[in-house]
């Protein structure tokens, strides 16, 4: 499939959802250099020791695999919620990740984002809202990522709408790590500044970067983007089990800059399931999550 449906019809939508649906977000662009892939690669704990991930004269250079949440991010925000009850954007959180990644990544282009409303779940006391976009190649047509993300607004649920989502594969797996040791484990810690650089990639929330405003979310100091510590999990898989076509993660907890990240990966057949938490606080931040390899034999170039 390279374009969406105009509306992801559902018969067990109530009325309200339904409607909600047929507001169609406006495509928007997306343009990058090289720079912004090497900014992105070091907001994701890549080094002057990588110069494949940061400098762009290296014969591999290329961006991490997860660059391909940067170009949807403004669009996949940029769906209108306002016709549920009670919504607030203060109370949204991001709730779980899915990446595709459809074509060989440029290291620079011009993208163009189509977006849908996916399915709204009422859960009682919050809605869970997943947001389908299309990242294309403006020169070629082509799809290279497609991104699920699925939102939880606190709040804004009892609408009367179905409250069990239908299965999508990859993007809504368990990803239940076996009852046994990882086949690899990598630590890495980050940096007192990874929020700060990090938000250079686009995501400008002053929950990342101000006191004052981390402190009205509950938190004692500024939080590190999920995406951020995504990328680090799925810079992970990738150093231990070389490149893989699609990544899903369900964000379980915050951290905070400076910690360090700790994942286990299992390896099933050509997934790899994983599961990131924080070594000072033991404090799980990513679950339910996996990759599908792209090829069980090769290894990333190091």
């Amino acid at each position: 499939m390279s374009k969406l449906p105009d509306v992801f019809t559902d018969p067990e939508d109530c009325q309200l959802v339904a409607e909600g649906k047929k507001d169609k977000p406006e495509d928007s662009e997306f343009s990058y250099t090289e720079r912004d892939v090497i900014l992105y690669n070091l907001g994701i704990g890549a080094t002057a020791k990588d110069l494949q991930w940061t400098y762009e004269g290296h014969e591999d250079f290329a961006a991490l695999p997860t660059f391909g949440v940067l170009p949807q991010f403004v669009a996949s925000s940029g769906a209108s919620l306002n016709w549920l009850p009670n919504f607030n954007p203060a109370k949204l959180l991001h709730g779980e990740q899915y990446l595709s990644i459809k074509g060989p990544i440029p290291t620079e282009g011009n993208f163009l984002n189509e977006t849908r409303l996916m399915e709204v779940l009422d859960k009682g006391k919050a809605a869970s809202v997943t947001t389908i976009v299309y990242t294309k190649d403006m020169t070629t047509g082509n799809v290279i990522f497609e991104n699920q993300i699925t939102v939880f607004i606190r709040g804004a649920g009892g609408f009367g709408g179905k409250r069990s989502g239908k299965d999508r594969g990859a993007a809504t797996a368990a990803n239940t790590p076996p009852k046994r040791q990882p086949d690899a484990v990598v630590e890495e810690k980050t940096d007192p500044s990874q929020a700060a650089l990090y938000r250079l990639s686009g995501d400008y929330n002053p929950l990342h970067i101000d006191p004052s405003f981390a402190a009205i979310g509950g938190f004692d100091q500024p939080i590190l983007h999920g995406l951020c510590f995504m990328g680090f999990a799925g810079k992970h898989v990738l150093q231990s089990f070389g490149p893989y076509k699609d990544i899903k993660v369900r964000f379980s907890g915050v951290v905070f800059p400076g910690e360090t990240l700790i994942t286990e990966m299992w390896r099933i057949g050509n997934r790899v399931i994983f599961s990131t938490k924080t070594k000072e606080r033991n404090s799980t931040v990513l679950s339910a999550a996996a990759v599908t390899l792209v090829d069980t034999d090769t290894k990333a170039k190091l």
